[in-house]
Protein backbone atom coordinates (compact mmCIF):
# COMPACT_ATOMS: atom_id res chain seq x y z
CA UNK A 1 0.00 0.00 0.00
CA UNK A 2 1.55 3.34 -0.86
CA UNK A 3 1.39 6.53 1.07
CA UNK A 4 -1.58 8.07 -0.94
CA UNK A 5 -3.66 4.98 -0.93
CA UNK A 6 -3.40 5.27 3.08
CA UNK A 7 -4.18 8.79 3.23
CA UNK A 8 -7.20 8.61 0.88
CA UNK A 9 -8.38 7.12 3.62
CA UNK A 10 -8.17 10.19 5.73
CA UNK A 11 -11.58 11.82 6.12
CA UNK A 12 -11.18 15.64 4.54
CA UNK A 13 -10.38 18.46 6.92
CA UNK A 14 -12.99 20.87 7.68
CA UNK A 15 -10.76 23.38 5.41
CA UNK A 16 -10.79 21.43 2.76
CA UNK A 17 -14.72 19.77 2.69
CA UNK A 18 -16.14 23.53 2.80
CA UNK A 19 -13.75 24.66 0.24
CA UNK A 20 -14.82 21.76 -2.25
CA UNK A 21 -18.79 22.25 -1.64
CA UNK A 22 -17.88 25.88 -2.52
CA UNK A 23 -15.80 24.83 -5.71
CA UNK A 24 -19.27 22.22 -6.32
CA UNK A 25 -21.40 24.95 -6.18
CA UNK A 26 -19.43 27.26 -8.39
CA UNK A 27 -19.23 24.28 -10.68
CA UNK A 28 -22.63 23.83 -10.63
CA UNK A 29 -23.47 28.07 -11.39
CA UNK A 30 -20.54 28.29 -14.06
CA UNK A 31 -18.98 25.45 -15.42
CA UNK A 32 -15.66 25.98 -17.21
CA UNK A 33 -16.30 25.19 -20.92
CA UNK A 34 -15.69 22.19 -22.38
CA UNK A 35 -16.16 20.05 -18.79
CA UNK A 36 -18.82 18.32 -16.55
CA UNK A 37 -18.67 17.31 -13.43
CA UNK A 38 -19.94 13.27 -13.22
CA UNK A 39 -22.06 14.21 -10.26
CA UNK A 40 -21.19 11.00 -7.09
CA UNK A 41 -21.66 10.43 -3.49
CA UNK A 42 -17.86 10.99 -2.39
CA UNK A 43 -16.74 14.16 -2.11
CA UNK A 44 -13.03 13.18 -1.83
CA UNK A 45 -13.11 12.09 -6.02
CA UNK A 46 -14.73 14.12 -8.60
CA UNK A 47 -14.47 12.95 -12.14
CA UNK A 48 -14.87 14.72 -14.98
CA UNK A 49 -15.88 14.70 -18.20
CA UNK A 50 -13.19 16.46 -20.84
CA UNK A 51 -14.22 17.53 -24.29
CA UNK A 52 -11.66 18.07 -26.84
CA UNK A 53 -11.97 22.05 -27.76
CA UNK A 54 -12.56 22.80 -31.38
CA UNK A 55 -9.87 23.40 -33.74
CA UNK A 56 -7.92 21.44 -32.07
CA UNK A 57 -6.11 17.58 -32.37
CA UNK A 58 -8.49 16.99 -29.80
CA UNK A 59 -12.11 18.25 -31.12
CA UNK A 60 -14.66 15.63 -30.93
CA UNK A 61 -12.99 13.74 -28.65
CA UNK A 62 -14.12 13.09 -25.15
CA UNK A 63 -12.35 11.76 -21.89
CA UNK A 64 -12.70 11.57 -17.99
CA UNK A 65 -10.44 13.20 -15.24
CA UNK A 66 -10.32 11.52 -11.77
CA UNK A 67 -9.47 14.52 -9.14
CA UNK A 68 -8.65 12.73 -5.63
CA UNK A 69 -8.71 15.63 -3.32
CA UNK A 70 -6.23 15.29 0.29
CA UNK A 71 -6.98 15.25 3.39
CA UNK A 72 -5.34 19.17 3.78
CA UNK A 73 -6.72 20.29 0.23
CA UNK A 74 -6.18 23.19 -1.08
CA UNK A 75 -2.67 23.53 1.12
CA UNK A 76 -1.85 20.15 -1.14
CA UNK A 77 -2.92 19.39 -4.42
CA UNK A 78 -4.74 17.46 -5.56
CA UNK A 79 -4.18 14.07 -7.57
CA UNK A 80 -5.31 14.57 -11.10
CA UNK A 81 -5.17 11.81 -13.76
CA UNK A 82 -6.81 10.69 -16.61
CA UNK A 83 -8.78 7.52 -16.56
CA UNK A 84 -7.39 5.27 -19.28
CA UNK A 85 -7.86 5.36 -21.94
CA UNK A 86 -5.95 8.64 -22.04
CA UNK A 87 -5.03 10.92 -24.87
CA UNK A 88 -2.38 10.69 -27.23
CA UNK A 89 -0.25 13.49 -25.77
CA UNK A 90 3.83 14.28 -25.62
CA UNK A 91 3.04 14.63 -21.31
CA UNK A 92 -0.16 12.30 -20.89
CA UNK A 93 1.12 9.30 -20.05
CA UNK A 94 -0.63 5.99 -20.88
CA UNK A 95 -1.60 5.19 -17.90
CA UNK A 96 -3.22 8.61 -17.25
CA UNK A 97 -0.56 9.89 -15.52
CA UNK A 98 -0.08 14.29 -16.55
CA UNK A 99 3.25 15.94 -15.93
CA UNK A 100 2.08 19.29 -15.67
CA UNK A 101 3.95 21.42 -12.98
CA UNK A 102 0.66 22.95 -11.21
CA UNK A 103 -0.21 19.59 -9.76
CA UNK A 104 3.06 19.35 -8.75
CA UNK A 105 5.98 21.67 -7.74
CA UNK A 106 3.86 24.78 -8.87
CA UNK A 107 0.43 24.19 -7.03
CA UNK A 108 -1.08 27.24 -5.16
CA UNK A 109 -4.05 27.37 -2.87
CA UNK A 110 -5.17 30.09 -4.97
CA UNK A 111 -5.99 26.86 -8.01
CA UNK A 112 -9.41 25.86 -7.95
CA UNK A 113 -10.58 22.76 -10.31
CA UNK A 114 -11.85 24.80 -12.46
CA UNK A 115 -8.47 26.83 -13.11
CA UNK A 116 -7.00 23.34 -12.88
CA UNK A 117 -9.74 21.63 -15.77
CA UNK A 118 -9.02 25.27 -17.92
CA UNK A 119 -4.68 24.23 -17.74
CA UNK A 120 -5.05 20.25 -18.40
CA UNK A 121 -7.48 21.92 -21.59
CA UNK A 122 -5.06 24.63 -22.65
CA UNK A 123 -2.16 22.05 -22.50
CA UNK A 124 -4.17 19.51 -24.71
CA UNK A 125 -5.32 22.17 -27.34
CA UNK A 126 -1.55 23.67 -27.72
CA UNK A 127 -0.46 20.04 -28.99
CA UNK A 128 1.22 19.92 -32.65
CA UNK A 129 1.14 16.36 -32.75
CA UNK A 130 -0.71 12.93 -30.99
CA UNK A 131 2.11 10.77 -29.32
CA UNK A 132 2.89 9.46 -26.06
CA UNK A 133 5.53 10.87 -23.85
CA UNK A 134 9.31 9.32 -24.95
CA UNK A 135 10.10 7.14 -21.67
CA UNK A 136 6.00 6.53 -21.71
CA UNK A 137 6.59 2.60 -21.32
CA UNK A 138 9.53 2.78 -18.81
CA UNK A 139 7.23 5.35 -16.93
CA UNK A 140 4.45 3.39 -17.07
CA UNK A 141 6.21 0.03 -16.11
CA UNK A 142 7.88 1.86 -13.01
CA UNK A 143 3.98 2.33 -11.69
CA UNK A 144 2.96 -0.91 -10.73
CA UNK A 145 0.90 -1.58 -7.80
CA UNK A 146 -0.81 1.99 -8.07
CA UNK A 147 2.03 4.65 -7.55
CA UNK A 148 0.31 7.59 -7.50
CA UNK A 149 1.90 10.61 -10.05
CA UNK A 150 2.39 12.85 -7.03
CA UNK A 151 5.43 10.25 -6.18
CA UNK A 152 7.41 11.40 -9.19
CA UNK A 153 10.00 13.30 -9.69
CA UNK A 154 8.88 15.03 -12.14
CA UNK A 155 10.96 17.23 -14.64
CA UNK A 156 9.69 20.47 -16.32
CA UNK A 157 11.36 21.02 -19.17
CA UNK A 158 8.95 21.82 -22.25
CA UNK A 159 6.66 24.89 -21.92
CA UNK A 160 6.01 24.64 -25.51
CA UNK A 161 3.11 22.01 -25.21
Amino acid sequence: MTSDSASSRKALSKIASNRLQKELVEWQVNPPAGFKHIPTDNLKRWVIEVNGAPGTLYAGEMYQLQVDFPEHYPMEAPQVIFVPPAPLHPHIYSNGHICLDILYDSWSPAMTVSSICISILSMLSSSPAKQRPADNDRYVKNCKNGRSPKETRWWFHDDKV
